[in-house]
C-alpha cells in the first residue's frame, strides 16, 4: 500500500522523538509493518547526512505542485507575498516551492477575475488558429464516424457471411445452380 510523504515523515518524527517510539511499538499502533517503518527511519538518516542543514532546520515543502494547488493555499502564497520584496520574497518563494513567474501568474489571475475581465482572452490570430483548429477537430471526428459505421457494416457482414457459411449456404448455392439448368430443359 502507498503512504503519502507527509504520512512517511510524521512516523518518522515520532521515531526520533522526543519522546522517541521504537518502531516496533509504532508498527503496533498505526498498523504499518515494522521493516517498513526502519527503512522510512534509515532512509530518513540517509538524506539527512547528505543535506548541509538538519531536517527540523529545513522548511517544509508543499506535496502539491504549484499547479495543483487549492485556490485558498494560492490566495493564502498571495498574501504572505504581499509587500515583500529582494531576499524576503525569494525566501518565501523558496519555502512554497514556487516561482515568481508563477505568482505573477496567480496575481494576473485574482485581479482578472475580480475585476470582471476575461483572462482567457486571445488576440485575434490565436482565436483564428483556434477556430480552425476546432473546424479541423470537426472534421475529423465526422470522418472517424463515418469510418466506424463502415467497419462495423463489413464486420458485421463477415460475421453474417461466416454464419451462412457454417450453415452450408455455398453448397445449397452449387445445387441450386446444378438443378437450375435441369429443371429448364425439362420444362
Amino acid at each position: 500500500m502507498p503512504y503519502s510523504e507527509s504520512f512517511k515523515q510524521q512516523m518518522v518524527k515520532k521515531m526520533l522523538g522526543p519522546p522517541a517510539v521504537s518502531a516496533t511499538t509504532l508498527a503496533k499502533q498505526v498498523g504499518v509493518p515494522q521493516p517498513t517503518l526502519s527503512k522510512w527511519l534509515a532512509r530518513s538518516h540517509t538524506l539527512a547526512a547528505n543535506m548541509s542543514t538538519p531536517p527540523e532546520a529545513k522548511p517544509p515543502s508543499s506535496p502539491q505542485s504549484p499547479r495543483r494547488w487549492t485556490p485558498e493555499e494560492k490566495m493564502r502564497v498571495m498574501v504572505a507575498a504581499q509587500g515583500l520584496e529582494g531576499e524576503a520574497l525569494g525566501a518565501l518563494l523558496r519555502r512554497e516551492g514556487l516561482h515568481e513567474a508563477q505568482l505573477q501568474e496567480w496575481r494576473a489571475a485574482a485581479a482578472g477575475a475580480l475585476s470582471g475581465a476575461s483572462t482567457d482572452a486571445l488576440p485575434p490570430q490565436s482565436r483564428k488558429k483556434l477556430v480552425a483548429a476546432e473546424k479541423r477537430v470537426k472534421e475529423l471526428e465526422r470522418e472517424l464516424r463515418r469510418k466506424d459505421k463502415a467497419l462495423a457494416e463489413t464486420a458485421a457482414l463477415l460475421v453474417l457471411e461466416k454464419k451462412l457459411q457454417t450453415l452450408g449456404w455455398d453448397e445449397r448455392r452449387e445445387e441450386d445452380e446444378d438443378s437450375a439448368p435441369s429443371e429448364r430443359s425439362e420444362k
